[in-house]
């Protein structure tokens, strides 16, 4: 099974955007989603954003309704993740995983429940 890898973090002033990239094998991805996830110094993995490959149907964290926007491109076989108004306290290693679109496109992906394994991840850092 392929790894998926995530590109675009940078250091960024708060208010920027950044947009990330996870690169995924051509699977046959009927009922998977690719997931976003976040992991800050001293705090646990959680959950960004998510995406279907079956309904296009999407899932944001509260904290980053509004301002950031998955997308995919199946051409490319790459999700994005569009990162606006940027706070610090945004900053993070952002990974990007495939998980079941069911349950986790309505309820938001767990850390616990991805398929295959962790990338390297993308460094973001919000800072003036």
């Amino acid at each position: 099974q392929g790894q998926l890898v995530e590109s675009g973090g940078d250091l960024v002033q708060p208010g920027g955007s950044l947009r990330l990239s996870c690169e995924h094998p051509d699977w046959a991805l009927d009922f998977y989603a690719i997931a976003w996830f976040r992991q800050a110094p001293g705090k646990e993995r959680e959950g960004v954003s998510c995406i279907s490959f079956r309904t296009d149907g999407t899932w944001y964290a509260e904290s980053v309704k509004g301002r950031f926007a998955i997308s995919r491109d199946n051409s490319k076989n790459t999700v994005f993740l569009q990162m606006n108004d940027l706070k610090p306290e945004d900053t993070a290693v952002y990974y990007c995983a495939a998980v079941l679109d069911e349950p986790y496109v309505n309820k938001g992906p767990d850390p616990k429940h991805i398929f295959g394994s962790w990338g390297q991840g993308t460094q973001v850092t919000v800072s003036s």
